[in-house]
């Protein structure tokens, strides 16, 4: 093993862990300071409303969203992005089948 490949995370490595009805998310990488994870919904599946001390951000890999932030409800698709400061409410419906992909700072201790 190479001294670099903990920098090399290849996805079909990594396992999915269930974390609701139809959702799924997969940890790729992180370190004290920031963590990037794969959250893989069915059509319907929610990300129950909550909020947390990190700042998190997070792209719409593929899918259709219901998105609420602080009470606001907006549909994300595709190629966007919400970005959410520290203990905001927030979460999310998949209007159709798609994958979130989230960033935290910093890294979420209660995923590992």
């Amino acid at each position: 093993m190479s001294t670099l490949d903990p920098l090399f995370i290849n996805d079909a490595s990594l396992p999915w862990e269930d974390v609701g009805p139809g959702v799924r998310r997969k940890i790729m990488a992180y370190d004290a300071n920031l963590m990037l994870v794969k959250v893989a919904f069915d059509a319907g599946g929610v990300g129950a409303i909550h909020h947390h001390y990190h700042t998190q951000m997070s792209y719409v890999e593929s899918g259709r969203f219901a998105i609420t932030i602080a009470g606001e409800t907006r549909e994300l698709q595709a190629g966007d992005v919400y970005h959410l400061p520290p203990d905001i409410p927030h979460g999310a419906v998949a209007l159709e089948a798609g994958v979130l992909v989230d960033v935290f700072t910093p890294m979420r201790e209660d995923f590992v």
